[in-house]
């Protein structure tokens, strides 16, 4: 069911300017002063990388593939204006440690969930983009208790009605590509190869992804064992479907944002995310591909500042 809002005249006004403030020049240069720091803990044998800022309500902010916790970068200081921000590199990717076993959506999740308790946070509103939605939908559906907001951003659930149609789209490849021979032929390729994602996903080649985040991208993907871990998700997907297949039976009910681009999978989340939660408010950003932060970085921001 579609959220609607009904609030005085009083509150949408206080609302209004403290959007417009978040999102301001001048408190966007006041945010790029505030410190964010780079912190690493071990949970259940694991050790996971993650930035942090801020005070006040926790927020947890889960990448996808092709990325790490960088691109949460220029959303952070915004954010940690009114929260306390945690945006970790998933397990396997960025400066994460590469777990021994249990690299999918719902074991993701436990780990992070530890990771939020270790922290010391009892309850949060938790965001992910591309497999890190995937990632953030097991964490609510698991700690529906403990998570306070859900923000699900361009992708799609395994498991749940209209999900074959993408997982088997022709134009969709790459959620196959994996093992020991797309590994051999992608070694040393690692640029053209993510060049892919950034340029062909995008609604513009032009508006994605600056060359800056896909060298450090480029660079984080290449180490050592670390293409096979993020693969490792993708193989995941026949177990997370069955999960969320047997989650989705029980309906969200902590409010939800479904915000994803035109030209890529926004409408089709937005489809898949009323059949799993009671309370959606869904945005979907026009002439915008998968890459909504970084091709639409004004509205995406301004929609997750409004409704977290």
């Amino acid at each position: 069911m579609q959220r609607s809002f009904h609030v005085s005249a009083r509150l949408f006004v206080f609302s209004a300017l403290a959007l417009a403030a978040i999102c301001s020049p001048a408190s966007n240069a006041q945010a790029q002063n505030k410190p964010v720091a780079s912190l690493t803990e071990e949970v259940d044998g694991v050790r996971l990388h993650y930035l942090t800022a801020g005070k006040g309500p926790a927020v947890i902010l889960l990448h996808g593939y092709a990325e790490t916790s960088r691109m949460w970068t220029p959303t952070i200081p915004l954010l940690a204006e009114r929260f306390r921000v945690i945006a970790p590199d998933l397990p396997g990717i960025g400066d994460s440690a590469i777990p021994a076993d249990g690299s999918d959506m719902k074991t993701a999740a436990i780990r992070i969930h530890a990771l939020a308790r270790k922290l010391g946070v009892e309850k949060a509103r938790v965001v992910g983009h591309d497999i890190g939605l995937m990632v953030a939908y097991a964490y609510a559906a698991q700690f529906p208790l403990e998570t306070e907001k859900l923000v699900v951003m361009d992708a799609f659930l395994p498991g749940v009605e209209g999900w074959e149609a993408i997982y088997n789209s022709s134009a969709i490849w790459h959620f196959r590509f994996h093992g020991p021979t797309p590994e051999a032929l992608v070694k040393g390729r690692e640029s053209t190869y993510f060049a892919y994602f950034w340029n062909d996903l995008a609604a513009d080649k032009n508006r994605s992804l600056p060359q800056a985040d896909r060298d450090a991208y480029v660079t984080a993907y290449s180490r050592p064992g670390r293409m096979r871990a993020a693969w490792a998700y993708f193989d995941s997907f026949s177990q997370a479907a069955n999960d969320f297949a047997q989650l989705s039976q029980t309906k969200l009910t902590m409010p939800v944002l479904s915000i994803g681009g035109e030209k890529s999978l926004g409408e089709a989340l937005a489809q898949q995310m009323k059949l799993v939660a009671r309370d959606v408010t869904v945005v979907v950003l026009k002439d915008t591909g998968h890459w909504i932060l970084e091709e639409r970085p004004k509205e995406t921001t301004e929609a997750l500042a409004k409704f977290l």
